[in-house]
């Protein structure tokens, strides 16, 4: 997610704060227009799952979905009498979990409603941490659909890893994976993909899918053809990657995206704990 949508996004989520006898509370018309919902009625149908989501975890709803009324102008000075929903945080956070996180908007409140310091900066890193988290598991599900492909067409496990090998071989300028653990300081046993920064697990992935794709647009069959499919689709990806001025082996190595994800998931259960008792 680009800078400067987060940066409007957490505007708008500021402004629609409201401060109710000390309570951080959001509209439900308010967050609906926000979070990109046109009808009223489809926004409800995310409110009713995140009621459910709430009941399941053994809090009483009305502490955190209130139904109430608001005028709203309906031109040349008329006004008139709608339903709305005031939704303390962890009601909000709810309603972000159960949205369709492939929506910007979604995906953002999912981290705002999260992180309780309401830093901007704060929620930039947690957006970056996720985004990394899920492209390593959508490259694992890419690499085993591939696998799956071509163990219909003559190739095993062994020639598989071989496979992927020569893919990293040209996506990182000759230097084999190997060569790459070593460089980048992976321990023994490890994927290179857990320490790769989200661009080159992004790229890994692309790749992958077109030889998937080619795979059997082409009925390829055999290890050298689709080697070859491999190889050619890393070293397209490659050049696209030079030509906008990434070089994929100088590229530092990040965190261990196992670690960053067992981060996320033991934040997450603090976040509920305090968003339950209504901290600020």
């Amino acid at each position: 997610m680009k800078r400067e949508l987060i940066a409007e996004l957490f505007k708008k989520f500021e402004n629609a704060c409201h401060n109710l006898e000390g309570l951080e509370c959001w509209s439900g018309r308010e967050l609906q227009e926000i979070l990109g919902y046109r009808d009223w009625r489809n926004f409800l149908n995310i409110v009713q799952k995140a009621v459910k989501s709430c009941e399941n975890s053994g809090e009483e709803v009305s502490n955190h979905f209130v139904g109430v009324t608001k005028m709203i102008e309906i031109g040349k000075g008329g006004q008139r009498e709608v339903q709305d929903i005031l939704l303390t945080r962890y009601a909000c956070f709810l309603i972000g979990q159960n949205g369709d996180s492939s929506k910007p908007e979604i995906a953002f409140a999912q981290t705002y409603f999260a992180v309780q310091t309401r830093k901007q900066e704060l929620i930039e890193r947690r957006l970056l941490d996720i985004d990394r988290v899920n492209a390593r598991e959508k490259l694992s599900k890419s690499e085993k659909k591939l696998s799956g492909i071509i163990y219909e067409r003559g190739v095993d496990n062994q020639s598989f890893a071989l496979i992927r090998s020569e893919g990293d071989k040209a996506l990182f300028g000759g230097k084999t994976t190997q060569a790459m653990k070593i460089k980048l300081g992976v321990p023994t046993g490890r994927a290179l993909a857990d320490f790769l920064p989200t661009l080159l697990i992004k790229a890994k992935d692309f790749a992958t899918e077109l030889t998937s794709h080619n795979v059997v647009e082409k009925d390829l069959t055999g290890d050298s053809a689709i080697t070859k499919e491999h190889v050619d689709n890393n070293e397209e990806v490659r050049k696209m990657l030079l030509k906008r001025g990434v070089r994929p082996e100088t590229l530092p190595a990040e965190e261990d995206v196992k670690k960053v994800q067992r981060k996320i998931e033991t934040s997450e259960k603090k976040i509920l704990k305090e968003l339950k008792k209504g901290k600020k």
